[in-house]
Parts: structure tokens; C-alpha cells; sequence
């Protein structure tokens, strides 16, 4: 009895890692406008959205899946872009207007959806897996490859994005940018070029995980919307400037979003309370999160 309980649990926690393996993909996307931005983008899940319907597209007009994720990243990444500059930029400086960005990201949230319905509809569209539908057999555990290329896809974004950030001219022009765009843009940095390059690495980001989330969750409209939330979660644990917390709070939330649940019954009506009940004590305890820069300021 208590060896069927143990895998049992551990069959849990593989999909919960699975799960947080997407919610860490988004988490990506967040951290990397909030170092350049200092900002929170909250159409980032509508964004991702968006580019997943471009990769359904492409699909369903012929191309193998693996290339129409590559070109749907590059069509969400001139989505990201073009979105930051038409609509965020316009409004001034996001660190000089913070508010004003932040309205015009929930705004934004709204317009992208609406767009998705009238260009697709808003019935399920149906998303071949990736990695397809096998499995393999640990023991009593049976784990999706499907989840098993979440994770290893999550592993090679993190590497670029770290080499990215701390080996090439961009990321430290992006690092620039988010701690003092004054100077920064005094010193000749292109500040409007890098936020532009930020939304739109972001959304490439969110193409991966759209396109990882739709087979289970069916592809629509409504398919970033419980997602972006735990993403918050897990930014909110890891840091919201740390690429490792943005990873190590998806995949924690993954599991305990997807364990808890099981063994708690209440929690089975409330799936999001866990990940609200976490950002609320994360923000308590250590606000920066578990890797995230402490801010300094100056009395």
C-alpha cells in the first residue's frame, strides 16, 4: 500500500514537472521585459497566445511542426516587437511611466484576445505534441516525452538566455537599460531598440510554451490564461530579475499545483489557490524572491 502511495506521488510530481517546466517558459518571457523594462507585462500570456495560432497556422497549411515552431517564434518575436512599438512605446518611458505601461499591458491583454477570436474563432483547435504522444515506463511511473522535451527545451533556453545576458553586448546593454536608462542612453545605448528586442525575445518565448501547452489544454483563446497566473507564481518565488527563479519557481509551483490538489480535497474546487497562497508568502517573507536581486535605494 505504501510503495502504490509512494509512486503515486511521484507520478504527480512528473506531471507537475512537466507543468512547471511551461510555467517557467512564460516566467522567462516575464524576466527578461522586467530586466529590461523593470516592469511586469501582463499580455504576455495573450502575446504567447497569439504566436501559438501562428504556429498552428503554418502547421495546418503544411509545414513539419519543429519548422513552423521556428518561424512562429520569429513571427512572435515581430509580433512582440511590433506591439511594443506601436502600443507601449507611444506612451513614454516605462520607467518614468510605469502605471501608464502597466494599464497599457492589461490593456493590451484584452485587445490581443479579442484579436485571436475574430481571426480564429473561439473553438478548439487541436495541436499535434511536439515530442508526440509516448511514454516511457520508470518503475510504477510513467512519464511523457512529451513532458521529458518541456524540460530538456526549458534547459537550452535557459543556457542562451544566460549567454545572452552575460556574455554578448545585448544582454549587458539590456542590463544597462534596466538599472538606469538615463545614463545608459547617455552612454550611446539604443534604449527604445533594446526594449523592442526584449518584447520580442519575450514573445519568442512564448511561442515554445504555447506550443508545449496546447495539445493537453486545447488550443484557444482562453489556453494562456491559468498558465500566466502560475507563471506570476513562479516569478514571484524565484525572482522576478532571476532567469534560475524564474526555472526553479515554475517547476516548484508545477508541483505543488498539481500535488496538493490530489491530497487536499478543498483545494481540488480552488487550483489557484496554492500559487495565490505562495505569491502572498513569498511577498511577506522575502519580497525580492528566492533569487532575486535585493533593491537599493538611496535615503
Amino acid at each position: 500500500m505504501i510503495g502504490f502511495q509512494l509512486s503515486e506521488l511521484l507520478q504527480y510530481g512528473v506531471i507537475g514537472l512537466g507543468n512547471g517546466a511551461l510555467y517557467a517558459m512564460v516566467g522567462l518571457g516575464l524576466v527578461v521585459i522586467y530586466r529590461s523594462t523593470g516592469l511586469l507585462n501582463f499580455s504576455q500570456g495573450e502575446i504567447a497566445m497569439f504566436s501559438t495560432f501562428v504556429v498552428w497556422q503554418l502547421h495546418d497549411l503544411g509545414l513539419p511542426l519543429p519548422v513552423a515552431l521556428i518561424a512562429g517564434m520569429v513571427a512572435g518575436a515581430l509580433f512582440g516587437a511590433i506591439v511594443f512599438r506601436v502600443a507601449v512605446q507611444p506612451v513614454g518611458d516605462p520607467h518614468t511611466k510605469p502605471l501608464a505601461v502597466v494599464i497599457v499591458t492589461i490593456g493590451l491583454f484584452l485587445g490581443v484576445n479579442a484579436g485571436a477570436q475574430l481571426i480564429w474563432g473561439t473553438g478548439d483547435r487541436d495541436m499535434p505534441k511536439l515530442f508526440g504522444g509516448g511514454l516511457i515506463q520508470v518503475g510504477d511511473v510513467s512519464i511523457a516525452w512529451q513532458k521529458i522535451g518541456a524540460v530538456a527545451v526549458l534547459a537550452v533556453e535557459v543556457i542562451v538566455l544566460f549567454v545572452v545576458f552575460r556574455r554578448t553586448k545585448l544582454g549587458l546593454a539590456m542590463r544597462a537599460v534596466a538599472s538606469n536608462p538615463e545614463s545608459s542612453a547617455l552612454s550611446g545605448v539604443p534604449v527604445s531598440r533594446i526594449l523592442l528586442v526584449g518584447w520580442g525575445l519575450a514573445a519568442a518565448l512564448g511561442a515554445v510554451a504555447g506550443t508545449f501547452a496546447a495539445p493537453d489544454r486545447g488550443l484557444n483563446s482562453s489556453l494562456m490564461l491559468l498558465i500566466l497566473v502560475y507563471s506570476f507564481a513562479a516569478i514571484t518565488l524565484g525572482g522576478f530579475d532571476s532567469l534560475v527563479g524564474a526555472v526553479v519557481g515554475g517547476l516548484v509551483v508545477g508541483v505543488v499545483t498539481e500535488v496538493l490538489p490530489r491530497y487536499v480535497s478543498f483545494l481540488s474546487k480552488m487550483p489557484l489557490a496554492p500559487a495565490f497562497v505562495l505569491i502572498l508568502l513569498v511577498l511577506l517573507v522575502k519580497p525580492e524572491g528566492l533569487f532575486g536581486s535585493k533593491q537599493v535605494t538611496r535615503v
